[in-house]
């Protein structure tokens, strides 16, 4: 029994010595895998023992690797698409190995194109925002893949110093660069600025893009001579697929759902009974309409569960006829069901003491339910017949429709307000609407080489757009109810002022345009300068069509009960309510009817200094405005056409100086302007019950003086540190305001003197192999002064009028400007696994959602955090697995006064918010979905 033991003993120290054995003559190995041209990191690249094919990796996401041999010396082999197999011989103990890859050339014609070429990765970005003159951040088509955000205006508030205004749904949809609103950015396809297809501004709303199309995202936040000036707080670039080198096919497929509808019924109606024209387009100005020339189908309200969300997409690109010919097509369809939750209290200024507090007037139950369709297609050809001449043709179509329904409920307050035990009024209103635009674009691209070593560059595009929108048959149903004792009454169409009415509304917008460029590279002395010129042209036409017609209940059965027509004694649902028109030939006489006209003529010149370490751009833009506009049915009194006609002096000045390796310091100027809207300078005239809103052709447009600071550091090429300063002076910036005439006050566009608008931003991304972190934070401050109403008492006590009104200045910030703005996205990659994994964080603090016309009464937009996540599995068949949740707190958007009455808190339902008086409060649940991709 003690041989045993003692046999057993001594095999166990034999296996415990040959483990620590092998264990000693392990190694591991680390290193980092780098590009043999531009020094950058190269992430997910097979590395192998080459003496045990079995033992492998790959490289992080700062491209580094951990490996680990069972001796010295051995052979570390490397295969990367795109670079040739490379093979590095480990020494003994050696550390900090580097696995040098050189890229794989080939030939086109007699272009030599690089495998590794491409700016739709994160490492491809870093070097465009490094090398670039420009201040700028870029997005890669990669990072915007594996984000959680499915439209370009979800991908766009993760940039530093952009915030969106949210639309209906919650999604994004304009943005706010540094603060000022979204008049004063623009947007560009490949570098071209497109019409916008809203009816009566100009900026473009960003959630019409799927983000899929994209290739890369650009925000250029300081002007040079060659662009269009019109940008004070920047310009948004989509920058489209491009041509591959080679042949690529993908695909994409997924489904989804809005949690918002597992408590909840979808609401919709038969989008396909709207009808696109009006009676008074379809029959003529002198016909009057009649009941029947309007689909009661419209207005028949639908309710069941919401149906499961659809999304797809493909791209093809090749390289045909020895690489002379690039082709890329892309197609994206996104079918989604959204809609919010929301209570809105109607609220008023105090007109009958000088208190000037809010008082609340009603609450406002209301629900949205809405499909939104989304068709991309994309679709650019290349033609190479030289290394010197190249011809390129782009063509892009953006189609959204949104079906929606918004019910309401309307509940009259007071400071005795009981629901359960009082008497009050409720009034439901249901509004049926389908919006649908489109946005067009065609481009005919040359790039021309000439003289010895290319030293002259002439490059020219020609451009056709359009921009469409549409809201044709937007139809609502007014009814009300008395309460008595805490109980419904009866339920009845109303007729004052109207029971229901149905509106036309359409737009278009056509850009003709060219461009025209040239680039001289010249040396003097070792010092490299480019002298570029060039300019521009462009004609817009913008039409603007609105009718408006009313409808009354009318039952020519019960003449008597015309004004009483009772839910369940005389109708069911709302189609089945019998109206007559109460203005037959509409209101075609509204001022939302006009022509309008725009003629951008601009040139510049251009001078780039090559010093060692420093370079700088120095440039002059010229820009003349030739806009206009005519009114289809003339009001009397008024001035029916107009024009405005300026030129524009905009100097701009770009240093960047590279005090050492991957650092740079930054330091520009340049200025800019910003037009007024098209529907800005039309003199209309909108009666409300407290004032008249109208249009001020006298209008100025803004000229703007922009100062930026930046340091830069990119200690791998795919990581960053950027810490910004920026300034901009305003000179008549367009704010609303109230304004006194005679005997008359007026809500209108006006220039209020100067305006600044300053801050900091800060900008980091930072990888540790599997692990990665991207955060930026933005504080922004502006100022501006306005005349607002101030109510106050009466000094003669013997006036029968106790309160008298009168116009004081008020210092506030910009519209839509948020003070603090911060983006956080924890990120992680399993190269070998295939996994990859995003948890999103975006902040945006309180800003100035809309002006009020009463001193310290504006409306704010509570500070939110929304939180978004992503995770996708990569298969060895290129298969990719995902998953996506966004609002993963269902985190609410608030609207409220800072100003709090005492009184309110006697009203029921009702609760303060902040110290102040909430307006608002909108949910919009979270959005799931999850989907197969494929890449040959």
């Amino acid at each position: 029994m003690k041989t045993k033991k003692i046999i057993v003993f001594v095999i166990l120290i034999l296996s415990i010595l040959q483990s620590n054995a092998e264990n000693l003559s392990t190694i591991s190995i680390k290193g980092f895998i780098q590009d043999a041209e531009t020094g950058e990191n190269l992430v997910g690249a097979p590395v192998y023992l080459k003496e045990e094919p079995t033992k492998g990796t790959i490289s992080g996401l700062d491209g580094s690797f951990t490996i680990t041999s069972s001796g010295n010396p051995c052979t570390l082999v490397c295969t990367y698409i795109g670079y040739k197999t490379a093979e590095y011989s480990v020494k003994n103990n050696e550390t900090g190995i580097k696995i040098v890859m050189q890229p794989v050339s080939y030939e086109i014609g007699t272009a030599v194109v690089y495998g590794h070429a491409a700016y739709n990765t994160d490492i491809g970005v870093r070097n465009i925002e490094k090398m670039s003159m420009n201040v700028m951040n870029v997005v890669s088509a990669r990072a915007i893949e594996i984000s959680p955000d499915m439209t370009v205006a979800n991908v766009v508030r993760r940039i530093s110093g952009v915030t969106v205004e949210r639309n209906s749904s919650g999604d994004g949809q304009y943005a706010i660069l540094r603060g000022m609103d979204k008049r004063y950015n623009y947007t560009l396809v490949n570098g071209i600025k497109i019409p916008s297809p809203d009816n009566k501004n100009r900026f473009v709303p960003l959630d019409i893009f799927p983000s899929e199309l994209l290739d890369r995202l650009e925000v250029t936040k300081a002007l040079t001579a060659d662009m269009e000036s019109d940008a004070v707080g920047g310009a948004v670039n989509l920058v489209m697929k491009d041509a591959p080198n080679s042949r690529q096919l993908t695909a994409n497929l997924s489904t989804g759902y809005n949690a918002l509808f597992l408590d909840r019924d979808f609401y919709s109606f038969d989008a396909k009974a709207v009808a696109k024209q009006s009676p008074y387009e379809i029959y003529g100005e002198d016909y009057p309409a009649k009941t029947r020339d309007f689909n009661e189908k419209v207005i028949k309200l639908q309710s069941g569960s919401a149906p499961v969300n659809l999304f797809g997409g493909f791209s093809y690109g090749d390289r045909l006829f020895s690489g002379k010919l690039g082709i890329m097509l892309a197609g994206s369809f996104q079918n989604s069901y959204r809609g919010s939750n929301s209570v809105y209290f109607g609220n008023a200024t105090a007109t009958s003491d000088a208190s000037n507090l809010p008082v609340l007037t009603s609450k406002n139950d209301r629900t949205y339910s809405e499909q939104q369709t989304r068709y991309g297609l994309h679709a650019k050809l290349d033609y190479r017949f030289s290394p010197q001449h190249k011809l390129q043709w782009y063509n892009a179509y953006m189609d959204f429709s949104n079906v929606q329904v918004r019910d309401n409920t309307k509940t009259e307050l007071n400071i005795g307000y009981d629901p359960e035990h009082g008497d009050y009024n409720l009034g439901f209103d249901t509004r049926f609407r389908l919006t649908h635009q489109q946005i067009m674009n065609s481009t005919l691209k040359g790039t021309h080489y000439f003289l010895s070593n290319d030293a002259l560059k002439m490059d020219w595009s020609a451009v056709y757009s359009k921009a469409f929108n549409e809201i044709p048959d937007n139809s609502s149903v007014y009814t009300s109810a008395k309460v008595k004792d805490g109980k419904i009454n009866s339920v009845s169409v109303v007729t004052t002022p109207y029971g229901a009415e149905r509106r036309w509304e359409h737009n278009d917008d056509r850009d003709l345009s060219g461009y025209f460029n040239l680039l001289y590279a010249a040396s003097l002395n070792e010092t490299k300068i480019d002298f570029s010129a060039g300019g521009m042209y462009r004609d817009k036409q913008r039409t603007n069509f609105y009718n408006n017609y009313l409808f009354l209940p009318y039952d020519e059965d019960k003449p008597s009960m015309n004004n009483n027509l009772i839910k369940g004694t005389d109708w069911n649902e709302y189609s089945e309510i019998k109206f007559r028109v109460h203005n037959p030939h509409g209101s075609t006489g509204n001022q939302l009817n006009y022509n309008a006209s725009e003629k951008i003529t601009a040139g510049y010149g251009q001078v780039k200094l090559h010093l060692n370490r420093l370079q700088a751009i120095f440039g002059l833009r010229i820009e003349t405005t030739d806009q206009g506009y005519h009114l289809k049915h003339p009001i009397e009194g008024v001035k029916n056409e107009g024009s405005q006609q300026y030129t524009d002096y905009l100097p701009n000045l770009h240093l960047k100086y590279s005090p050492w390796q991957n650092n740079n310091i930054r330091a520009s100027y340049y200025k800019s302007l910003n037009r007024p809207g098209f529907f800005e300078i039309v003199p209309y005239q909108i009666l409300n019950e407290e004032y008249t809103e109208r249009g001020n052709p006298e209008l100025k447009h803004t000229i703007a003086h922009n100062i930026d600071f930046r340091y830069e550091y990119f200690p791998q090429p795919s990581e960053q540190l950027m810490v910004g300063l920026f300034y901009k002076r305003l000179q008549n910036p367009i704010e609303y305001g109230i304004l006194a005439e005679g005997q008359g006050t007026f809500y209108s566009p006006t220039n209020f003197g100067d305006a600044d608008n300053y801050g900091v931003e800060i900008d980091l991304t930072k990888y540790f192999h599997s692990f990665g972190i991207k955060g930026n934070y933005t504080f922004t401050q502006s100022q501006i002064t306005t005349t607002k109403l101030f109510n106050y008492d009466n000094p003669d006590l013997a006036s029968s009028e106790k309160i008298l009104v009168k116009n004081v200045a008020q210092t506030r910030p910009l519209n839509g400007q948020a003070k603090h703005a911060a983006n956080l996205s924890l990120l992680y990659k399993d190269a070998k696994n295939g996994w990859d994994g995003q948890l999103a964080f975006s902040y945006t603090g309180d800003r100035l959602y809309a002006v009020s016309r009463y001193l310290d009464n504006d409306i704010w937009q509570g500070g939110y955090l929304q939180t978004d996540v992503s995770l996708e599995k990569k298969f060895k068949t290129g298969v990719v697995l995902f998953a996506k949740a966004s609002n993963l707190l269902n985190t609410p958007m608030t609207h409220y006064l800072k100003k709090q009455n005492p009184a309110n808190d006697k009203v029921a339902d009702y609760e303060n918010y902040r110290s102040g008086t909430l307006v608002r409060r909108d949910y919009y649940g979270q959005n799931l979905q999850i989907g197969l991709r494929y890449k040959y």
